[in-house]
């Protein structure tokens, strides 16, 4: 049974966006779809109803952050971004400070913020808040600080809470990508005596929740002698609560070895809490939001999670669809919180953080824009310059990051044809000396004059770049003359 192109499109919508990205030598219908605003933002209101995301990002938390980007188990071949987007991120100093529907958060050393779409390289620069502006302007510089982001289907937001003289008040600045402007919210947000951990919150019925840290440096007869949880309604910031931890969380808290995170719980649109304590992983999620409910679903030691590490140090964790994804000082694993693959160990990949500390960034890949102003990163991803400049900040690429291959020559067969234009394309693109065999010379109008592939005649026409007509050398008695003719052209 045939289907219509409105039911197809529909279909396509709920792929991830490599998967589209995928399509485009297939076809030239496919080839548009990403540059459809229609289909993109159908493609990213779709990626926000599975809020389950495909990829994440580790990096070093303290600086030189460097993030390296792996994907999920069994979403390698439909999710991810270019290699060269990949190479950009890991070979820059830049941090990110949060994801959500496709866009990323990023901070350089400068302390410029910008808001990236690595799958689509393109990237929005937001203004940071006035008063930041004028700090910067006093003291030429601007101390750390974390930020998160929240996209729906209408509009991109970007929190910052900020303090005077480390006051435990902070205000509440939000930036919309739909007003192109900061905005500050009239009520202040009470964090209690301890301090936050701003750089993982968790959004959900409408509030913006922070874990408070666990050290032991409040008077014991004080409300905030334990560690706790506060959210902050994001609508009006009227609702300011204080969320109890689990009573079996609160003892041995102070513990030195102890750390605690929230992350979404995605199973039930709620909140879980991870606590690593002495090498002992206990899990918890939140039940009932109004009388702090709590469930244990987890507790295992370290050493019985079935790891082949001698002992292993955990260095970050975070809670991804279900699952326990943690990192040593080598590797990546996940360890299954429910269904079929609970307590079921798997072996993510390894990686390059060597930290004391990482941190994780979850990421889906779709199609959505980064805002109206927007400037594309391919000639950051593949200029002539080994030195790619975002605004005010020069990052250095070594040579090899990006292909620089003059004078290696390459043959295309059949590259008269829609894919094979493509690949001469990128060959030229990456500086190869290119010798094409197509069955007619006549053809080459195609590849030339197509409007997806403007090469531009002066490209075809010198030293790079040379034609063979199979027909002229067909009666070759030999295939080796034959390929020595094609490259010795």
């Amino acid at each position: 049974m045939a289907i219509s192109n409105d039911e197809l499109l529909e279909i396509l919508s709920w792929l991830p966006a490599k998967a589209i990205h995928k399509l485009k030598c297939s076809s030239k219908i496919f080839s548009e779809l990403s540059h459809n605003p229609c289909f993109a933002a159908k493609q990213a209101e779709n990626a926000l109803t599975k809020d389950s995301p495909s990829c994440f990002f580790i990096q070093r938390v303290n600086s030189n952050y460097f993030p390296e980007f792996h994907p999920l188990p069994g979403n390698k071949l439909s999710s991810g971004i270019p290699r060269g987007m990949i190479r950009f991120l890991s070979a820059s100093d830049i941090k990110i400070l949060s994801s959500s529907n496709g866009l990323i958060l990023c901070r350089n050393n400068q302390t410029e913020l910008f808001i990236i779409n690595p799958s689509i390289n393109s990237f929005f620069h937001v203004p940071l808040p006035d008063h930041m502006q004028t700090f910067r302007q006093e003291w030429r510089i601007i101390p750390d600080f974390d930020m998160t982001m929240e996209c729906d289907s209408d509009d991109c937001k970007v929190f910052f809470f900020s303090s005077e003289f480390w006051g435990s008040k902070f205000d509440c600045h939000v930036y919309s990508q739909k007003e192109g402007s900061w905005s500050k919210k009239e009520k202040c947000f009470s964090a209690g005596s301890r301090n936050l951990k701003f750089d993982n919150p968790v959004i959900c019925n409408g509030a913006i929740h922070f874990v408070s840290d666990c050290f032991r440096y409040i008077a014991k007869g004080s409300t905030y002698f334990r560690p706790y949880i506060v959210s902050y309604d994001m609508a009006n910031g009227d609702k300011n609560t204080l969320i109890r931890i689990p009573k079996e969380a609160r003892r041995g808290s102070h513990d030195d070895s102890c750390d605690m995170s929230i992350f979404k719980w995605s199973q039930s649109q709620s909140m879980c809490l991870v606590r690593l304590r002495k090498r002992v992983f206990t899990v918890w999620i939140l039940t009932n939001y109004e009388s702090c409910g709590w469930r244990r679903i987890l507790k295992v030691r370290v050493r019985g999670m079935g790891l082949m590490e001698q002992n292993p140090v955990i260095i970050g964790f975070v809670v991804l669809n279900g699952d326990l994804v943690f990192a040593t000082k080598k590797k990546v694993y996940s360890y299954g919180l429910t269904g079929e693959k609970y307590m079921v160990l798997s072996e993510i990949c390894e990686h390059g953080c060597d930290s004391r500390f990482a941190r994780f960034v979850s990421y889906s890949d779709t199609l959505r824009p980064c805002g109206i102003s927007v400037k594309s990163l391919r000639f950051y991803l593949s200029g002539d310059s080994s030195e790619y400049a975002l605004p005010n900040k020069v990052i250095s690429i070594a040579s090899n990051k990006v292909a620089k291959s003059t004078g290696k020559v390459v043959c295309v067969t059949g590259a008269s044809g829609y894919i094979a234009s493509w690949i001469v394309k990128f060959l030229l693109k990456c500086g190869y000396t290119l010798r094409a065999t197509v069955r007619d010379t006549s053809q080459v109008t195609y590849t030339v004059n197509d409007p997806q592939v403007q090469f531009g005649a002066q490209t075809f026409l010198n030293v790079t770049f040379g034609w063979i007509n199979v027909k002229d050398v067909a009666t070759a008695n030999d295939q080796r003359e034959y390929l020595d003719r094609i490259l010795d052209n």
